[in-house]
């Protein structure tokens, strides 16, 4: 299918623009290029929508790879097995939008508005989120695995099981947010705020948490291995005692990790000491003649 016979939903929604067939699309009141319902199929590669405004439109199994939505507006957008990888969505706002199901790999929604989205198992791999926000929004097991959320904000937002591998996320806000079981692996969190989080079961192996803050952070059961979190701020005995560290596990000067090793706890308070040599055995009586 080409770009022109993509969708009668596109057909329409360019000439609406130009002011053609405004009866067959629906205009609403006082807003003149923003219809009623738009439905998206079939492929549409490189199009550009930038500055469109398609609030509720509907994306269901389309092919949008490649396409420009610059500055557009796709607020309460519904994606579902949709393709929109390496996408541009520069300054878009997405909020309220259903993202289930869609490839958004490589995409770049630099300064997106994303505030409560609902995106169960959506692929941002190596998508560019700086200076995006996810306020309150629901992202169970989305896979953001080598993304950069630099300056981001998923401040209450819903993370269980997400994929946050590889990330950048230097100051980042995830502060009173819930991330039970998140992978929060390799990654930068420089200057990040976990302030008030749920990291409960979470993995922070072998991340860099310089300056994060840990302030009321909930780190039940959190794996810390190869973590450093040497210049961690606001990180307490009590947080780390709850934490499963091992010994390349790095921690703020005072502070001793809980080392797990086959689901055994060892709890070091002190250097143990070295353990007294053993009693010589006494030497055997002489028999009697």
């Amino acid at each position: 299918m080409n770009k022109v016979a993509v969708a009668l939903s596109v057909f329409t929604l360019l000439t609406a623009a130009a002011g053609a067939a405004q009866a067959k699309v629906g205009i609403l009141p006082d807003e003149k290029d923003i219809p009623r319902q738009l439905s998206f199929g079939g492929a549409c590669r490189q199009c550009d929508l930038s500055g469109k405004k398609l609030v509720n439109a509907q994306f269901t199994g389309a092919d949008f790879g490649g396409a420009a939505l610059v500055r557009t507006d796709l607020r309460g957008a519904s994606f579902v097995g949709s393709n929109f990888q390496n996408a541009r969505l520069v300054d878009a706002d997405l909020s309220g939008s259903e993202m289930m199901g869609s490839n958004f790999s490589g995409a770049d929604f630099t300064g997106a508005e994303l505030d409560g989205v609902e995106a169960a198992g959506a692929v941002f791999q190596k998508a560019n989120f700086t200076r995006a926000s996810f306020e309150g929004a629901e992202l169970p097991a989305v896979n953001f695995n080598g993304a950069n959320l630099n300056n981001a904000t998923f401040r209450g937002a819903e993370l269980p099981h997400a994929d946050l591998r590889n990330v950048q996320a230097v100051n980042t806000s995830f502060r009173d947010s819930e991330m039970p079981g998140a992978r929060l692996v390799s990654g930068n969190f420089t200057g990040a705020s976990f302030r008030g989080a749920e990291m409960h079961g979470a993995s922070l192996a072998h991340s860099t948490f310089t300056s994060a803050d840990f302030r009321d952070a909930e780190l039940t059961g959190a794996m810390i291995y190869g973590a450093d979190l040497s210049r961690a701020r606001n990180l307490t005995q009590s947080q780390v005692s709850e934490a499963c560290a091992d010994g390349s596990t790095k921690l703020p000067h005072g502070l001793v990790p809980r080392l797990c090793k086959d689901r055994r706890v060892i709890i070091l308070r002190e250097t143990p000491a070295a353990p007294k040599p053993p009693v010589a055995p006494k030497a055997p009586r002489s028999p009697r003649n």
